[in-house]
């Protein structure tokens, strides 16, 4: 299963509520994500609020091209992999 970014708010400081496919939703904080030559641009908080669900890539974007995998964004709101909620397949068919 891919797990895909539904919805973005912008909260508070580095922190967005983020919906995802599954219909699971948690508040990521970022701020320790904010490193290297793309992220740390994000550190002023007027471009850091400016992120919103890209449909194409179906994850948070942000007017300088930056951009986050969802299963990342996933195992930081929620602390485990998406893998963990995927539904087992139901037991094979056996006759009566």
């Amino acid at each position: 299963m891919f797990i895909h970014v539904t919805s973005v708010q912008y909260l508070t400081d580095y922190k967005y509520q983020i919906e995802f496919s599954d219909a699971r939703k948690g508040v990521a904080d970022l701020e320790a994500t904010l490193w290297g030559p793309m992220f740390e641009p994000l550190r002023n908080p007027e471009l850091f609020r400016t992120g919103k669900l890209s449909d194409t890539l179906e994850t948070i974007t942000w007017n300088n091209g930056a951009d986050l995998a969802p299963e990342y964004l996933y195992e930081l709101t929620f602390g485990e992999s998406p893998q963990t909620h995927v539904a087992e397949p139901p037991p094979p068919y056996s006759a009566p």
